[in-house]
C-alpha cells in the first residue's frame, strides 16, 4: 500500500511534463484526428486542469507516504541500539542505567551532536540541488534560445547536458554527505571508547545517544519535511488551479516557496531513511570495534583524525559546492 500510494506522486508529476513536452495543442487538426480515430472531441483547457489537479493529489499522497518509510528505518534503527547497549552491557560489565543517564555529559553531548548532523545533513542536501539547479539554469539562459520566436520543442542534445549537470552535482552532494556521515560515526563510536579510571566507562554512553538522537530527530525532521514540502508545492497548485492566477505576484511567491518544498520532500526527508539504517547498522560494527581491548589505546586518536575529516566535509558540503562568481 505504502510502496503504491508514493509511487501515485511521480506518475502524475510526470503525466503533466509529458503532455507539455508533447506539444500536442501545437500539432494541426490534431482535435480532428483525435475525434476521428477515439470517438471524442479534445478539451486540452479541461486536460491542463485536470493534470495540475491529480499533481496537488499525488503531492498530498507522497507528503504521507515518506513518513511511513522513515518510521520503518526507526524500528530498525531501534533493534540496532538496543544490541548496542546489550554488546555494552556484556563486553564492559556496566548496567546501562547507570552511564546512560542525563547526569551524564557525554549522554547530552551525544544527544546534542545527533542532533547537529541531522540539520546539518538537511542543509547539505537542499545546498547540493539548489546549486544543481542554478548550474543548469545558468546552461539554459546561454545555450537555449527563450524568445518568443524560439521553437517550442525541446533539443533532445541540450537536455541531455541539462540532465547530466543536475547528475554532476547529485553526485557531487552524495559523496559529500556520505564520506562526512561516515566519519562522523567512527569519529563518535572511537571517542566514545572505555578510558582507564573508575569512571572510565561513562563516555561509552557518548555514542549510544548519539544513534538515539539521530533516530529522533532524524524521524521529526523527516515529517516535518515531507508535509512542509507537500504544502509548499500544494500551495502553488491552489495558485495555478483553484485561484487561475498564473503569472501574478501571489503566483511567483508560490513559486520560490515551491523551490524550498521540492528538495524538502524529495530529497532531505526520503534521504532521512539511509542516514538513519547505515548511521545505526555500522554505528553498531564500529562500538564493536571501538570498545576491545586491543583498540582501546588508538581508540581517541583515530577519533579526532575522523572528525577533523568529517568536519572537512562538512565545509565542503556548503563552500565546495557553491557556484563562483564570475568577475
Amino acid at each position: 500500500m505504502t510502496i503504491a500510494v508514493d509511487s501515485y506522486g511521480p506518475v502524475t508529476d510526470n503525466a503533466q511534463s509529458i503532455y507539455e513536452l508533447s506539444l500536442i495543442e501545437e500539432i494541426k487538426d490534431v482535435d480532428k484526428e483525435i475525434e476521428g480515430q477515439f470517438g471524442f472531441k479534445p478539451d486540452f483547457e479541461k486536460a491542463k486542469h485536470y493534470l495540475e489537479a491529480n499533481d496537488g493529489a499525488g503531492n498530498t499522497f507522497k507528503a504521507t507516504a515518506k513518513p511511513v518509510l522513515i518510521g520503518t528505518a526507526v524500528v530498525g534503527a531501534t533493534t540496532m541500539i538496543f544490541s548496542l547497549i546489550l554488546v555494552i552491557q556484556n563486553v564492559l560489565g556496566v548496567e546501562p542505567e547507570q552511564i546512560l543517564t542525563l547526569l551524564n555529559p557525554f549522554t547530552i553531548f551525544g544527544f546534542i551532536a545527533g542532533g547537529c548532523i541531522i540539520y546539518w545533513f538537511t542543509g547539505a542536501s537542499t545546498q547540493a540541488v539548489t546549486t544543481g539547479a542554478y548550474r543548469a539554469v545558468e546552461y539554459i539562459k546561454q545555450n537555449i534560445r527563450l524568445d518568443e520566436e524560439a521553437s517550442q520543442k525541446a533539443s533532445i542534445e541540450k537536455s541531455k547536458e541539462v540532465v547530466k549537470i543536475c547528475t554532476q552535482y547529485a553526485q557531487q552532494g552524495m559523496f559529500n554527505i556520505f564520506i562526512a556521515i561516515f566519519s562522523f560515526t567512527i569519529a563518535f563510536a572511537c571517542l566514545a571508547a572505555p578510558r582507564a579510571g573508575e569512571d572510565g566507562n561513562l563516555a561509552v554512553s557518548l555514542f549510544v545517544s548519539y544513534l538515539i538522537s539521530i533516530a529522533v530527530f532524524g524521524l521529526f525532521q523527516a515529517v516535518f519535511m515531507a508535509n512542509a514540502g507537500g504544502c509548499w508545492d500544494n500551495a502553488k497548485k491552489v495558485v495555478e488551479v483553484d485561484l487561475q492566477e498564473k503569472g501574478t505576484p501571489l503566483h511567483e511567491a508560490t513559486v520560490v516557496g515551491d523551490t524550498v518544498g521540492d528538495p524538502f520532500k524529495d530529497t532531505s526527508s526520503v534521504a532521512m531513511n539511509p542516514i538513519i539504517k547505515f548511521t545505526t547498522l555500522f554505528g553498531l560494527l564500529a562500538m564493536e570495534i571501538a570498545i576491545t581491548e586491543a583498540f582501546r589505546g588508538i581508540a581517541p586518536s583515530v577519533g579526532i583524525v575522523f572528525l577533523l575529516v568529517a568536519l572537512y566535509f562538512v565545509w565542503r558540503s556548503f563552500y565546495g559546492m557553491r557556484i563562483p562568481v564570475k568577475e
